[in-house]
């Protein structure tokens, strides 16, 4: 049973707070915390934009703090929530995604007289070894020659590859890449969708050298990049260009720099998929008479099959990371399981069903998408916390909120998006949040235990800010909230201190080089969350 009544409590508490009010005090420290908060949220990097704060004691379902609590905002990756938790609600932890390699074709010894069907569902943790290893699978059945063709079947999965709302300034670039039910993934980032463009030196004055990873005749990589004199100043650029298959890389790579990484979307993920089978199909040994799509006959029959890591496994490098195309395609796995429809019409659908059964009213906030990447979404933080609050008695609650990233432990799937930040004060360790991050946007919401041990539900959203993302007030909220009810230690954040911020830190979305703390975007996109990630 819901806890209906508690939260109906918790409703009428943050009915009695008016709208861009802080709680009034009391004698549990609220008035001292209320003060707080308000000064912190005096930053004038915050003039004229929209803030929203929800500070909730699950215990008692009392609202400690509330800035603008229902004003609609857009939430950025904080939309994961959301997603996660109705996926566990839909699907359950031990859910898997599966790859098919089928036929109707009839053996004659070494021969296959038919063709081979490569069916996903949209896993997007499959990596080429993993169609390495289907492919495997096939010729170790004793099939060396098909007298047919190798062909793709995607229909697990209806509509575009892009969500709407999504921004084309994003399409190239591997956080906003295409989903299909088939892909690739690179790395084991498992950024589905996406290949690793790899460039390194060659002589002064002489072409880049580069390559992909995995190979793949998905994209066309057109080289304009020289080595320069070692010393030089570097300029490399790797970008596919908007609605092409063309990677341009251009720029210059000193003599004396090391390897160096872009991930870039792929425009056709079946495509990517199937050109990444075919050719493991012929380093096994195996021929083939060409390449198509096609959906697979009801009566084929299962030569391979492939089957993902658990949901309750995946939830760690998806909400850990951030991961826009792990939301996508939960979101059109919950419509095709459910409803039928691969598609996010349909997927949206479910979603929105599941939450209200959490308690999160339908009517009062708007999704399009399930990473939060689109600009049409809107929430607001009472709805994150209340949702935070209700997950907290789900069976699956323990390992949803082992998925979210850890302040300041370094560990990258472990601190995840805050690994970088609030290290070294009373939050590192205690808070646990998703992170959210676009032009204009950033959102912090989660969970934190304070000082006495006391857990704590909070949300914290910022629309309409210019200039760099003010994190570091953020942040100096959740330490100020894991102090509540104990002694201030050493290394609180102070919000109007630059020192008080994430570290700056190199590598960037093309590489070129961001700092993360002033970058728009998740630090995991842009692989920069601490110093020494990937660029």
């Amino acid at each position: 049973m819901r806890r209906g009544l508690a939260l109906f409590l918790g409703f009428v508490v943050l009915l009695a707070t008016p709208t861009g009010a802080a709680s009034p005090a009391s004698p549990d420290g609220r008035g001292e915390l209320r003060d707080d908060l308000d000064g912190m949220l005096e930053d004038p990097r915050l003039d004229g934009s929209t803030v929203g704060v929800v500070v909730r004691d699950p215990r008692s379902d009392r609202v400690l703090y509330a800035r603008n609590p229902r004003t609609r905002m857009t939430p950025a990756s904080n939309a994961k929530l959301f997603t996660s938790v109705a996926a566990l609600e839909t699907l359950g932890r031990d859910f898997r995604f599966g790859t098919e390699v089928l036929t109707t074709g009839e053996r004659q010894g070494a021969e296959l007289r038919g063709d081979l069907y490569l069916r996903g569902s949209g896993d997007p943790t499959m990596l080429a070894a993993d169609y390495e290893g289907l492919a495997a699978d096939v010729a170790e059945s004793g099939i060396d020659v098909v007298r047919g063709r190798v062909l793709a079947d995607d229909s697990w999965f209806t509509g575009p590859g892009l969500a709407n709302g999504w921004m084309a300034v994003d399409e190239p670039y591997h956080y906003a890449a295409p989903v299909s039910a088939l892909t690739v993934a690179p790395t084991d980032d498992y950024d589905a969708g996406s290949v690793v463009v790899r460039a390194r030196p060659g002589k002064p004055d002489r072409p880049v050298r580069v390559s992909t990873s995995p190979s793949t005749g998905a994209v066309t990589v057109v080289n304009r990049a020289r080595t320069t004199r070692a010393g030089s100043e570097g300029s490399l650029s790797v970008r596919r260009e908007h609605g092409s298959d063309r990677v341009l890389v251009s720029g210059e790579l000193p003599a004396d720099s090391g390897k160096k990484r872009f991930f870039s979307s792929v425009p056709d993920p079946t495509r990517y998929a199937l050109d990444v089978f075919r050719r493991a199909l012929a380093e096994h040994g195996v021929s083939f008479e060409g390449t198509g799509t096609s959906r697979a006959p009801e009566r084929a029959r299962v030569l391979a099959e492939h089957r993902s890591m658990p949901l309750g496994e995946l939830l760690t490098p998806f909400l850990k990371l951030s991961n826009n195309g792990h939301a996508e395609t939960l979101v059109k796995t919950m419509g095709r399981r459910v409803l039928g429809e691969g598609s996010w019409t349909a997927g949206m659908r479910v979603l929105r069903s599941e939450l209200e059964s959490l308690g999160v009213d339908p009517g009062g906030y708007r999704l399009v998408d399930g990473s939060g990447l689109s600009t049409l979404d809107t929430v607001s933080p009472r709805q994150l916390s209340l949702l935070l609050d209700a997950a907290r008695e789900e069976p699956w609650f323990g390992t949803w909120y082992a998925a979210l990233p850890v302040a300041g432990k370094p560990e990258r799937l472990v601190g995840g998006t805050l690994r970088g930040r609030m290290e070294g004060t009373a939050a590192e360790g205690d808070v646990v949040a998703k992170t959210g991050s676009m032009t204009g946007v950033t959102a912090l919401s989660g969970y934190v235990r304070t000082r006495s041990e006391r857990p704590l539900v909070f949300s914290v959203v910022f629309n309409d800010f210019l200039g760099a993302a003010p994190r570091d007030v953020q942040d100096a909220i959740a330490v100020r909230l894991a102090e509540h009810g104990g002694d201030v230690p050493s290394g609180t954040v102070d919000p109007h201190s630059r020192e008080g911020g994430p570290p700056t830190t190199s590598g960037g979305r093309d590489g070129s080089g961001v700092d993360a703390h002033r970058s728009p975007l998740e630090c995991s996109w842009t692989k920069s969350c601490r110093p020494g990630d990937d660029s």
